[in-house]
Order: structure tokens, then C-alpha cells, then sequence
């Protein structure tokens, strides 16, 4: 069983929230981000970037786990 430490956790939210806005742009062309921040265009951004951190740990998160 794999442990998850708080960063993890974080992380696989990110990347869900992230898959969720894609997944809406796609099929309604509609931004769940910029709905929700986009009269905040800086924390707007501020999310994109953690999903792609997210994503990034994610992937090292699969490395470091797959060795075990």
C-alpha cells in the first residue's frame, strides 16, 4: 500500500480539478476556473500553475512508487 503524505494528497486534487476544467472546456466550452477566479486573473494563474506542479509530483509521485 502506497503512503500518502499531505502533498500527495494535494496534488491528486489539483490534477482532478484540472482534468474537471479540461474535461468541461472540451464537451461545453466552459472554464470552470475563470468562472470561478476569473475576476481574479492572478489566482486564476495561481491555480493553473498548481495543477501543473501537481501533475509534476504526480509523475515523481509514480516513479518513487514504482520502485517499491
Amino acid at each position: 500500500m502506497y503512503k500518502l503524505n499531505i502533498i500527495d494528497k494535494l496534488s491528486f486534487i489539483f490534477v482532478l480539478v484540472g482534468a474537471l476544467n479540461w474535461g468541461l472546456l472540451g464537451l461545453f466550452n466552459f472554464n470552470l476556473v475563470s468562472a470561478i477566479f476569473g475576476s481574479v486573473p492572478f489566482l486564476a494563474r495561481a491555480i493553473y500553475i498548481l495543477v501543473g506542479l501537481s501533475a509534476a509530483n504526480i509523475i515523481v509521485f509514480i516513479v518513487r512508487n514504482k520502485k517499491n
